[in-house]
């Protein structure tokens, strides 16, 4: 089994993973590990743009109201002000790696855009490809750096953890990540990579459900992982569903950027009737979770398979010229948007929990930092605000590489004195997995995801969901360890494990407050339920925090036990 140390580890080659790469490699060696090619990730699929405070009438007060507002109650204002007010630090750490943001004609400001939720124009962008543009740029730095090892094609099966550290050093008590187990998928060889800081950036989970707007590698595995060995996760149940996706009737899926609504888009049915004014006093802007619910429920109030999203206010020329990659990739499909409303329909595309952490991207876990839509911050609370998704990756990347970083370079991580590692048990499997049986419980997963867990929910349908899971994770950990192990197999363990957990979490909130919506508890109810959701490992519990009892807790009163 082949071993490699490094000084810094990272788990995904999205936006904060190569941020957090290219700022602690000024202290040592480090790898980067990515399933598949390093340039599929959410951050390569982000149209809309990065959320900051840039023009002289928007305010940073502006920008955390607006962010605290779309949390429903939930985000930590006083974590939301600091992020915010690093907006401006974090577009320079780009600019600084080469990403180019879209100017005015005049090249003496940036091309601001508006998405739902916001009240200012804020959001930086390069035309409809901002991830895409992020993405390159900071792949070409991390590619010719020397302290940088890229590992393509390299599937994270489990963080490597020690015993509890002993002693009268700050992290007596903690479990030590020493590194991870990792699939060379192109050889089938299991190795172990070391160091004493690891990053989880693997992203988020969206491929749990039938329909997303995520890319393939989108499985939950940095989540799957820290859970099992033993890390806090918070606020699960709260999964955003990006309103407008394509309708594509063979399954297919392509974002519609929020930033279409921003521009003057109005989303309509099928007969023609706009229908957002009826649901929220910003119609069609208004913050993603309503306007999720409000297709969805114009869809089953009038049987209709999608609703339609109609650019004709925006005009055909700045339709072109704004969205050039929408406009192309559509008319490829057959579907001309500057001329015919687009068919759409909502989709499940980003995760407001995660992976507890502290300010600086610190889990519960010694050694192990989580940043991205891997991590929960507390700076969502309830639900996204559109655009704030990049911001955030980028501050806590830099953020977490402070920390982890200037600890390392000082020599106080006790991590590094740890000698042996725990050796890799290879089980008695010979032969390949059964691929039928591999793709109908990855189907029956989603499937049950979408149908039970989706955007509006019951009671009955959480408890049919539980069920169900359970019957499932128990067929699939005996697959795990009877087949040859593989990516596909990896990644099937991890979206059953996170299915569990967003049911257990959405099971446990008794109300309805931002992308958690249970019909049977429709009211959003602040004297109980104003608190985040923790998910514990260690005492298998899912149950609503007390006040502080996490690192972003909030001044609100503590739950109430009923």
């Amino acid at each position: 089994m082949c071993e490699y140390r490094y000084d810094f580890l990272v788990i995904g080659s999205g936006l904060a993973g190569l941020v957090y790469a290219l700022e602690v490699a000024r202290w040592g060696r480090v790898a980067i590990l990515t399933k598949r090619e390093a340039v599929e990730s959410s951050t390569r699929l982000a149209q809309g743009g990065i959320a900051t405070v840039s023009d002289p009438g928007d305010t940073f007060a502006a920008h955390s109201a607006d962010t605290v507002a779309a949390g429903a109650g939930l985000g930590s204002e006083s974590l939301v002000q600091s992020v915010v007010e690093e907006g401006p630090e974090a577009i320079e750490t780009l600019e600084g790696y080469g990403v180019t943001f879209a100017r005015v004609p005049s090249g003496e400001a940036y091309d601001l855009g508006r998405e739902g939720g916001h009240s200012h124009r804020r959001i930086l962008h390069a035309t409809d490809e901002t991830g895409r543009v992020i993405e390159e740029a900071l792949l070409a730095r991390v590619r010719e750096h020397a302290q940088i090892d890229l590992y393509p094609h390299h599937c994270a099966i489990d963080l490597i953890t020690t015993a509890k550290l002993e002693g009268s050093i700050p992290e007596a008590g903690l479990t030590v990540v020493l590194g991870v187990y990792a699939l060379d998928a192109a050889g089938g060889e299991i190795r172990v990579f070391l160091a004493p800081q690891t990053l989880l950036a693997s992203g988020g989970c969206g491929k749990v459900y039938r329909y997303t707007s995520n890319p393939d590698v989108a499985t939950g595995d940095g989540l799957a992982m820290a859970y099992r060995a033993g890390a806090r996760l918070a606020n699960l149940e709260f999964v955003q569903f990006h309103p407008t996706c394509l309708y594509d009737p063979r399954g297919g899926r392509f974002l519609l950027s929020e930033a279409l609504r921003g521009e003057g888009a109005i989303l309509k049915s099928i007969s023609g009737e706009a229908f957002m004014d009826a649901y929220h006093p910003m119609g069609s802007l208004a913050a993603r979770d309503v306007v999720a619910r409000a297709c969805d429920q114009e869809m089953k109030r009038r049987g209709d398979r999608h609703v339609m999203l109609d650019l004709s206010a925006i005009g055909r020329e700045r339709v072109k010229r704004r969205f050039p990659m929408i406009y192309a990739s559509c008319l490829e499909m057959g579907v001309d948007i500057a001329r015919d409303p687009v068919p759409v329909v909502p989709a499940a595309h980003y995760l407001c929990g995660g992976v507890v952490t502290d300010g600086d991207g610190r889990t519960d876990l010694v050694g192990l930092y989580a940043a991205g839509e891997t991590a929960c911050t507390g700076l969502h609370g309830a639900n996204r605000l559109a655009s704030n998704s990049l911001l955030e990756a980028v501050v806590f990347a830099l953020r977490a590489a402070r920390a982890g970083g200037a600890r390392d370079a000082a020599g106080r991580n006790p991590v590094a004195s740890h000698g042996a590692v725990p050796p890799w048990d290879p089980g008695t499997a010979t032969v390949a997995k059964e691929s039928v049986l591999v793709d109908a419980h990855w189907q029956m997963v989603r499937a049950l995801m979408w149908d039970f867990v989706g955007i509006v929910r019951t009671d009955h349908r959480l408890s049919l969901a539980s069920r169900y899971i359970a019957l499932m994770r128990e067929s699939i950990d005996r697959y795990y360890w009877d087949f040859i192990l593989d990516s596909d197999l990896i990644e099937l363990r991890n979206i059953a494990v996170v299915a569990e957990l967003i049911i257990r979490a959405a099971a446990s909130r008794r109300e309805s407050r931002g992308l958690h919506h249970n019909a049977d508890h429709p009211v959003r109810d602040d004297r109980n339920w104003q608190c985040d959701t923790l998910i514990d490992p260690i005492h298998d519990e899912v149950r609503p925090a007390a006040t502080d009892e996490l690192p972003f807790g909030r001044r609100q009163p503590a739950w109430r036990v009923h």
